[in-house]
């Protein structure tokens, strides 16, 4: 099994809409970045990344490409999920927490986790999402942006072909 662990933040920012877990999200506010900005997403993708050791996303999406401009979240967690799946591996489950002081996010959790499980091709049940406040302490706090973490388990689809992946080493 892997496991990976990802962190995401943007600032919040007038004129842009807020999207997380591939949601639109009723808010004055969205987040500033060259993308779409979905921290959720970009969480869940570093996790996935990570976790297979292939660097980061500004490695694989580097910030100010102008081929990468405005591009969808979506994108980028799908090209995570592909390298998995080359990998030879398949979601176990992920974990993510978004801290945002506003706006309320529970309304909109069971359409994010619906969106992740299909970026997976998983069953909803491997997709945690929660959210909380940073009890009104620091730039969060102070509603400047918007943070997420996320862990994924990834299990072997096939733990002969994920050993021979790894080099035929027993980690």
């Amino acid at each position: 099994m892997r496991i990976g662990f990802g962190y995401d933040v943007h600032r919040l920012v007038e004129e842009r809409p807020l999207i997380l877990g591939g949601v639109a999200v009723d808010h004055p506010r969205g987040l500033a970045g060259h993308s779409d900005a979905d921290v959720v997403l970009h969480a869940v993708a570093d996790a996935v990344f990570g976790a297979l050791a292939l660097g980061d996303i500004g490695q694989w999406f580097p910030p100010g490409d102008p081929r990468t401009k405005d591009l969808s979240s979506r994108h980028i967690v799908a090209r995570a999920v592909a390298e998995m799946r080359r990998n030879g591996y398949r979601l176990g489950n992920v974990d993510v927490t978004v801290v945002a002081e506003a706006p309320k996010l529970s309304p909109y959790v069971p359409e994010m986790r619906r969106r992740l499980a299909a970026l997976f091709e998983a069953d909803e049940g491997r997709i945690g999402i929660k959210a909380t406040t940073a009890e009104r302490m620091g730039a969060i706090g102070r509603e400047e942006g918007i943070a997420a973490y996320a862990v994924v388990l990834l299990v072997p689809d096939d733990p002969a072909r994920a050993y021979a992946l790894e080099g035929g080493r027993a980690d």
